[in-house]
């Protein structure tokens, strides 16, 4: 039987509570999860759960015929865009990024996975053009594979999450902010796990871009 679960850090939630794939550690390490309740072994273990927001979308779409998003959810105030980038979406990072957001108290309103063109990608970052040396790079980036959008909502919502993402250089971010999100899933400037919000004024408008625009 095939379920959709909806909830803020639903992925992490449901995994923690079927607990470790393999049965017999499930036992030793989580013995009131399900799996150690249920399963019998590594491949009969009772229950499955997907690992990230982009596995959850195509499992979702294989049971029942379209992916899951939260697209019309989008409520476009006292919000921000948080964009997780394609390499951090091949990474299977994107959980672990909506769960940090659910985590530190944001309302994640709205969700979706879009794969930009490069006339997309370069529309969007226009206004960053002036003020980023690597900015045809940061084209190539989201426009390299899928992307996931959301809409994050909280009391100076802009200001909060870039507080949350870290410094954009994740090298820089691993020696003063370690605990950010860019410390712990980027790679250099451009791969940085994630794009959010420069101004207060533009919050509305980023996510406008995505969840109406690209509609």
């Amino acid at each position: 039987m095939a379920l959709e679960l909806v909830g803020n850090g639903a992925i992490a939630k449901w995994r923690a509570l079927i607990g470790p794939t393999n049965t017999f550690k499930a036992r030793e390490e989580a013995p009131s999860c399900l799996r150690a309740q249920f399963g019998s072994d590594a491949t009969r273990n009772a229950t499955h759960g997907s690992d990230s927001v982009a596995s959850a979308e195509r499992e979702l779409g294989f049971f029942f015929g379209e992916p899951a998003r939260l697209a019309g959810t989008a409520k476009f105030s006292n919000c921000t865009l948080a964009l997780v980038k394609p390499h951090a979406v091949k990474e299977g990072l994107t959980g672990q990024i909506v769960d940090a957001l659910a985590s530190e108290g944001f309302e994640v309103s709205a969700l979706q996975q879009f794969s930009l063109s490069r006339v997309n990608a370069g529309e969007f970052l226009e206004v960053y053009k002036a003020v980023m040396a690597d900015f045809s790079r940061l084209e190539e980036e989201l426009s390299n594979g899928p992307c996931v959008a959301i809409e994050v909502r909280g009391e100076q919502a802009v200001q909060a999450v870039r507080e949350v993402a870290g410094p954009h250089d994740p090298e820089l971010a691993r020696v003063l902010r370690p605990k950010t999100l860019r410390a712990k899933f980027g790679r250099d400037k451009v791969q940085n796990a994630l794009h959010c919000t420069d101004l207060p004024e533009d919050g509305q408008l980023e996510v406008e871009y995505f969840f109406r625009i690209m509609q």
